[in-house]
């Protein structure tokens, strides 16, 4: 082949990559979404991340409907996102009752006329060896977090179908693509999460309606206050805590809230947030048998069975010299700027 006709090739080759690049930016620009005057459903949004997506989503001009386990919680969360001057509406409800769930998007409905944005986020976070963790444990978390997401998507679907419009966002985790040790009902519950809505978004583009999975990675929520422990607790809950405040290991909540939301304007099929949750994601679809084996190993480190067996200890209640020393700083901060100190009851992630 001659010199020229390599350049040519090559030229081309370029050409057809960025014309590439630029159908896709505008496609992506042509379903972007004004925010203003849209009705936003946050499910656990009293707390952590889902008071974080409120606060960014009222920035952006929605209309707000929010819902908790706690009314105490709901409240203030209601409270502080009025003061950003968001129009909205506090339903205290369980996503783990369909009959709550249905009344909560019919409560939305009388009160704004539609739904516009359903954002499934209400969850759990419980740690502790295979060993300490009962079938109960199980069906918490799947119940929480995978029928808590099918209720509330059932019930808004109707009206989204009807409109030929309408975005679902499903707040799912890294632990939905590779099981962590230790948290083996989260994971669990979250590749349930996970393949429902990656399903979703297959069947529903159809009728218009936008299905957005979110892949989150560690985030600085302060979350890790009102999760649950079990087993060694206390040194389950130092290593949780340092994973979930480290700048290196964790994002802030602000920062994950924000590309939530504008995944959400956009429309995208998924969203991974942190490079930690990229990397290991990547890793382990190249390589699952290497990262099969790589966890096996970190099980291994992580804390034996005996402390309090299948007793339940709230992350607040299993505090170390460690866990309250500089190196949690920021996730402290995150837990009193993300409302985790409330109450002692656990409510949503």
């Amino acid at each position: 082949m001659s010199a020229r006709l390599i350049r040519r090739s090559a030229a081309l080759t370029a050409a057809g990559i960025g014309l590439a690049v630029m159908s896709r930016a505008l496609w992506r620009r042509l379903r972007v979404i004004d925010l203003r005057g849209q009705v936003v459903l946050i499910t656990g949004s009293s707390r952590g991340l889902g008071f974080a997506m409120a606060q960014e989503f009222a920035r952006q001009g929605a209309r707000l409907v929010l819902c908790a386990r706690n009314e105490y919680d709901l409240e203030k969360a209601r409270q502080a996102i009025a003061n950003l001057g968001a129009d909205v509406l506090a339903v205290p409800c369980d996503v783990t009752d369909r009959d709550q769930a249905e009344d909560l998007v019919d409560q939305a409905t009388a009160r704004f006329g539609r739904v516009d944005v359903l954002v499934n986020n209400a969850g759990m976070i419980m740690t502790g060896p295979l060993s300490v963790q009962t079938l109960k444990d199980f069906d918490e978390a799947l119940a929480s977090m995978f029928w808590g997401t099918v209720y509330t998507t059932m019930a808004v679907l109707p009206q989204m179908r009807e409109r030929q419009s309408g975005r679902i966002v499903n707040i799912t985790s890294i632990g939905g693509k590779v099981s962590v040790p230790h948290l083996l009902p989260y994971c669990s519950a979250k590749f349930a999460a996970l393949g429902f809505s990656e399903g979703l978004h297959a069947e529903l583009a159809k009728d218009g309606i936008k299905v957005v999975t979110v892949v989150p990675g560690l985030m600085r929520t302060g979350s890790h206050v009102n999760a649950i422990f079990k087993g060694r607790h206390r040194q389950e809950y130092t290593w949780f805590s340092l994973g979930a405040s480290l700048p290196v290991t964790a994002i802030s909540a602000r920062r994950a809230a924000r590309q939530i939301v504008q995944a959400t304007r956009h429309g995208d099929a998924e969203i991974m947030l942190g490079l930690e949750a990229q990397v290991i994601a990547r890793l382990a679809g190249l390589f699952p048998g290497l990262m099969a084996q790589a966890l096996g190993v970190v099980n291994r480190l992580l804390p034996g069975a005996g402390g309090i067996g299948q007793e339940r200890k709230l992350g607040r209640e299993s505090e170390t010299r460690l866990s309250q020393s500089f190196l949690t700083g920021l996730g402290r901060r995150a837990a009193r700027q993300y409302q985790q100190h409330l109450e002692k009851e656990l409510t949503s992630i």
